[in-house]
């Protein structure tokens, strides 16, 4: 029986230790916080999201250049597994309309609950208030706990699961990264992935529809254009649909310094069939009277409209506005506001097992990998699979040493 610790006890870190405990190995789990998976339970306040049911293929291509790097791992333990491990869980599951598959109960804590009694049944042990903070000169992993007392471990492997950087103060904080890229290896700075997009609002919107959502929208950005909801906010816009266009506004931002959204507020109809609907109006009625009449905009679409300047009033002019108001971008929101990161430990770091390849024995998995996905299950799907994955890969490299 071999020693194997975790650092993180989030769904990558308990993953793994699911898998090697189940190979009867003696896993220990550290975390930083007092409590476990926090993340996790701040996520299942929205529902939980577990994964998505949409055709395998086109599940992994939302991984965009990490899709290869990520489809072993996900092919492994793929929607259908993590379906069958929830439900073995005792969480019946649904589909919701979309796709996106939750747990019936709607929430993470009494998933979390069966997960850890399981682990706990197959003599996992955790060990709360320790922080990791690297290695001593002999290569003993060094831990830090509540104290202030260091705690020296030599496990035969070790496994580091510690997250990414967004919403740190729930346990993802970084400060892994730090450390191992001061030894050497290679990583991309953290930066926020599905997050919102900041833009300043004039008074007019801030007034009168913070909060309110604008429906059935094509969002454009650059050549990517989406189709979805949104929803104002104090400083800017926020939706699923933002976040997917992240990926495009971090790129617009790095290289100009500012970015555009152009949404199409009718895309269902072309800027002629909306203009003929416009001339059909009386014309001694007030724009927006004609707006909501010949168009169903609502008030926080017609504010909207105007945030773009004096909308025209000549029917066609008009109908191109609709179908095209340029909002400008100034940033994203910070890593402590996004749902999730990019950035992390690269993938040439690492062998195909998620081993780092300069420190045998050592695996890392989760987000703290250089991978990003959108909302939609995506997220939970690939922390998983990429905890099992290096457990598995522990489990060979422990067997041919």
């Amino acid at each position: 029986m071999s020693s194997i610790h975790i650092v993180g006890g989030g769904p990558a870190g308990l993953a793994a230790a699911e898998v090697l405990s189940l190979a009867d190995h003696a896993v220990t789990v550290h975390d930083h916080k007092p409590s476990l998976a926090r993340k996790f339970l701040m996520a299942g306040r929205g529902g939980l999201n577990l994964t998505h049911a949409e055709p395998w293929d086109l599940f992994k291509m939302r991984y965009a250049e990490s899709a290869d790097w990520l489809a072993p791992a996900l092919d492994a333990f793929d929607s259908g597994a993590m379906i069958a491990w929830t439900e073995g869980l005792g969480q019946p599951t649904f589909t919701a309309k979309g796709g996106r598959v939750f747990p019936k109960t709607m929430k993470a804590s009494p998933l979390l609950r069966a997960w850890l009694a399981r682990l706990t049944a197959q003599g996992v042990t955790f060990r709360l208030n320790n922080r990791w903070t690297g290695w001593t000169e002999d290569g003993a992993a060094r831990f830090v706990d509540a104290s202030g007392a260091e705690i020296i471990e030599r496990p035969d492997a070790l496994i580091l699961a510690t997250g990414g950087a967004s919403w740190p103060r729930l346990g993802s904080d970084g400060a892994a990264l730090e450390i191992l890229s001061a030894q050497g290896l290679t990583a991309t700075p953290f930066h926020p992935a599905n997050s919102g997009v900041t833009i300043p609002w004039s008074p007019q919107v801030l007034e009168r529809h913070e909060g309110e959502p604008l429906k059935g929208l094509a969002v454009t950005v650059g050549r990517t254009r989406l189709r979805g909801d949104v929803v104002i906010t104090r400083y800017g816009l926020e939706g699923s649909v933002i976040y997917a266009l992240g990926p495009a506004l971090r790129e617009a931002l790095a290289k100009a310094g500012e970015a555009a959204l152009w949404l199409d507020l009718r895309p269902d109809e072309n800027d002629v069939a909306l203009s003929e609907r416009i001339k059909a109006t009386p014309s001694h009625q007030s724009l927006a009277n004609r707006l909501r009449k010949a168009l169903s905009l609502s008030p926080a679409a017609l504010s909207i409209l105007r945030e773009a300047g004096a909308p025209p009033t000549e029917p066609l002019a008009l109908a191109k506005r609709v179908k095209g108001v340029r909002l400008p971008v100034t940033g994203l929101q910070p890593l402590a506001r996004a749902i999730s990161s990019a950035g992390g430990v690269r993938r040439e770091a690492l062998d195909a097992h998620f081993m780092w390849t300069d420190r045998p024995g050592v695996f890392l998995a989760g987000e703290m990998l250089d991978w990003e996905a959108p909302t939609g299950g995506y997220l939970l799907q690939a922390s998983i699979a990429t905890g099992r994955a290096a457990a598995l890969g522990c489990v060979d490299w422990l067997n041919e040493a």
